[in-house]
């Protein structure tokens, strides 16, 4: 199957998702769901990538695992997080900011997200689906182990944050547990690390230059657009301590504090929401 067509039953299944998502916020009144099916969505799209493809067997297979345990783990996690909570403050604001076209301006909203699915999906997978030759052990060890250390790593952050949210004696407090001393967004580092672990599979084939889009693509979504500046702007005028730990703690990349050489025992996790 050709990559148009492809590329056309994805965006088909994504605007589909997305009504569903939005059909769902209107009876329960949390928009915070779709952060979920959008997950599952962009992981399904890589078995809907490797069934249709031409390309190595092998190659499409691994892919497939790979998209569909990424989404279902994240989608999994964000749906805990969403379903029978308040509704995250971001969509609160903007049905507040809306009013009364609240509902139909969420839907326009939700299917926006579709272009962003499209671009993720057809740099990571549609190289893949189409490489006839595989690119040898090393490359694929590589690519497994990105893989396995970004779905790892996200999921011990997700963990810490969860763990530190539900201890009613840090209510207020700035996290700075295990990964999160080291980065004020280390889901957000392991969520971008994931989408470099198509590369090495696609190496070889005459479309692998384009994988390198997909981590350039998330990296903009969450630096610039819908995760770190909405986040951060928020979490400084909530927490007291939170400006202190933007000027002593990397944004992305996990690395010492500022002011300390070495490792010590962690203390005390921001109270952000992973946002998708």
């Amino acid at each position: 199957m050709s990559f148009i067509v492809i590329l056309l039953w994805i965006a088909v299944l994504a605007v589909a998702a997305k009504t569903v998502a939005w059909l769902i916020q209107r009876r329960s009144g949390n928009a915070g769901i779709v952060d979920a099916i959008w997950a599952w969505t962009l992981g399904g799209s890589a078995l809907v990538w490797a069934c249709a493809g031409t390309g190595d067997p092998f190659l499409r297979g691994m892919m497939a695992v790979m998209g569909v345990a990424w989404g279902g783990r994240l989608g999994w996690h964000l749906w805990q997080r969403n379903h029978g909570q308040p509704e995250d403050w971001r969509y609160a604001q903007l049905r507040a900011r809306w009013g009364r076209r609240a509902d139909r301006n969420m839907f326009w909203f939700f299917q926006f997200q579709v272009l962003f699915t499209l671009a993720l999906s057809a740099s990571a997978f549609a190289p893949v689906t189409y490489a006839t030759v595989s690119p040898g052990p090393v490359w694929i060890g590589l690519a497994l182990a990105i893989w396995l250390t970004a779905v790892l790593g996200e999921s011990v952050a997700d963990r810490q944050l969860r763990r530190f949210r539900a201890d009613p004696r840090r209510h207020g407090q700035v996290c700075r547990d295990g990964l999160w001393r080291y980065s004020r967004h280390p889901n957000y580092f392991f969520e971008c690390l994931h989408w470099c672990a198509y590369v090495p599979l696609a190496v070889g084939g005459a479309g692998w230059p384009w994988t390198l889009a997909a981590p350039v693509v998330m990296a903009f979504l969450l630096l610039r657009l819908s995760g770190v500046p909405l986040l951060e702007a928020e979490m400084i005028r909530r927490k007291p301590g939170y400006a202190d730990y933007v000027r002593q703690t990397n944004v992305l990349v996990p690395w010492w504090p500022r002011g300390d050489s070495a490792p010590r025992p962690a203390s005390g996790c921001t109270d952000t929401s992973q946002t998708k």
